[in-house]
């Protein structure tokens, strides 16, 4: 039996047909001309086909993996930060579209699933997952199963405040982690200290060398010794290593995984996640903790998205 994995990010919308296996059959990638709901239905639908006539088999049941916070019965959206989207019901608009039914969660939620099944996660029950990309995103897989509480929206680390009324996150609310470790927030606060001509390593990195901003560039700016710049990053590295450590505490998994584009390349950071976890959590929720870096890469969400909706 083969099943369909979207995976619908602030760009792009793709979709693999994946086996029971979780072997990717085929994938297609369809760019997101507009991000109003119809738009993006018409853009999956149009990844979706492709992929299928690709793989060449029929498909039973489709999965979407969307970074948003999702009422888990309804498949609604209530929260979309990179597409601006709030209440969407894009669960039933793709029922409706793609004649079949339709499981949509959050991104992290299938990548855990996939990271279970055929990644890093496998032969483990208790793991806990955590990306920090453009945003930061984590889930919890608890005895073999997907922990998504009551509203669907359990384990959105990302969301956790650290600075009670601190900076603005992209979900509307103030002093979340992601607001300052989400690879565009700390983009956001780098270009700030630029404007203000208060980072004079960073200055020099983007200006001289014409080096694009991104959160690689802080961290190299705070390891050159700048001031402002190491402020911000080490702001950022604490307050995830802290939360990251936190919920080891709380969830005792037998796995941690990471993964995302800024724990993939900046090693500072990572390094402090992992010093943070054997210095905050507690010694017995760590003894036999095992932590791995993902390994399906971008795949991940597909392959989890297409087997959770199988």
């Amino acid at each position: 039996m083969a099943t369909l994995g979207i995976d619908l990010g602030g760009t792009f919308a793709r979709a693999a047909v994946v086996d029971e296996g979780g072997k990717m059959l085929a994938s297609a990638k369809v760019a997101l001309a507009e991000r109003s709901p119809s738009s993006v239905v018409e853009t999956i639908a149009e990844a979706a086909s492709a992929a299928v006539r690709s793989a060449g088999v029929i498909v039973d049941a489709c999965g979407v993996g969307a970074a948003a916070q999702i009422h888990k019965d309804s498949g609604v959206l209530s929260v979309a930060p990179n597409l601006g989207w709030r209440n969407v019901p894009l669960g039933q608009l793709l029922t409706d579209r793609l004649g079949q039914p339709v499981k949509v969660v959050n991104d992290l939620s299938a990548a855990a699933w996939g990271e279970l099944h055929v990644g890093a996660g496998r032969g483990a029950q208790d793991l806990l997952v955590v990306f920090v990309g453009s945003g930061v995103g984590s889930a919890i897989i608890s005895g073999g199963r997907l922990l998504d509480g009551a509203g669907g929206v359990a384990g959105e680390l990302g969301h956790v405040k650290v600075v009670p009324g601190g900076r603005r996150c992209g979900c509307g609310e103030q002093g979340c982690l992601e607001a300052y470790t989400g690879g565009h927030n700390l983009i956001a606060q780098a270009r700030e200290l630029l404007d203000a001509g208060a980072s004079p390593a960073l200055a020099h990195l983007v200006g001289d060398e014409g080096t694009k901003l991104t959160p690689v560039t802080l961290e190299q700016a705070a390891e050159a010794g700048d001031a402002a710049a190491r402020e911000v990053y080490e702001r950022a590295a604490h307050f995830l290593a802290l939360a990251v450590a936190n919920q080891v505490t709380v969830l005792n998994p037998a796995r941690l995984i990471l993964g995302g584009g800024v724990l993939n390349h900046c090693p500072g950071i990572r390094r402090r996640v992992l010093e943070g976890v054997r210095a905050w959590a507690s010694q017995t929720s760590r003894e036999g903790l095992l932590i791995a870096d993902a390994e399906l890469g971008d795949d991940s969400g597909l392959i989890g998205a297409a087997l959770l909706a199988a």
